[in-house]
């Protein structure tokens, strides 16, 4: 596949919430400031030319919360560096009254969650330490790599899930951003 097809990031995820007020200034916490409005639809960036760095809100004051199901989103994540400006972010929300969880190990990376004042559930990750952890970068997806905690139902988990096959790479190919 040439490097033009390739997914390079996410354009800016669309956030329903009841009460904007409520979450400017964890928006602005978070380095987030307007960017523009159309047709009720407010756009917000820490960079604007980045279209990672843009979230867009709708307020619906008679909104209501999806369902963890098909066509809803369980969360948004935002990246940090390491675990020293994790904590720096994590003072910063607890500040705002914010309810924030402790550091959660997750192997590949580490987090924090909370949730913004409309229930919108937030997640910051560190970059690190990486999914290299425990396969080589060259090999990385070639076998069912799971966390300790689920190790013990590797049999089970690989029965339900169905074959996936990936056509060979050409050697020509590269996936270069």
């Amino acid at each position: 596949m040439p490097t033009e097809f390739a997914i390079r990031g996410f354009h800016a995820p669309t956030l329903e919430m009841r009460r904007l007020a409520a979450s400017e200034k964890l928006l602005a916490t978070l380095g987030f400031e307007e960017a523009g409005e159309e047709s009720g639809r407010r756009r917000f960036a820490v960079e604007p030319s980045l279209t990672s760095g843009k979230i867009d809100v709708v307020e619906q004051a008679q909104g209501s919360f999806g369902l963890n199901a098909v066509g809803t989103v369980h969360h948004i994540a935002f990246r940090c560096a390491d675990l020293n400006e994790q904590s720096e972010w994590r003072g910063r929300i607890a500040a705002l009254g914010l309810q924030v969880t402790p550091v959660i190990n997750r192997q590949y990376f580490h987090s924090i969650y909370f949730r913004e004042p409309n229930g919108i559930l937030f997640e910051i990750a560190t970059d690190g330490p990486g999914f290299a952890t425990d396969e080589p970068v060259d090999h990385l997806g070639e076998t069912l790599k799971l966390p300790p905690q689920y190790e013990q139902h590797r049999s089970e988990i690989e029965r339900i899930l169905p074959p996936i096959s990936l056509p060979a790479l050409r050697s020509d190919t590269s996936f270069q951003a």
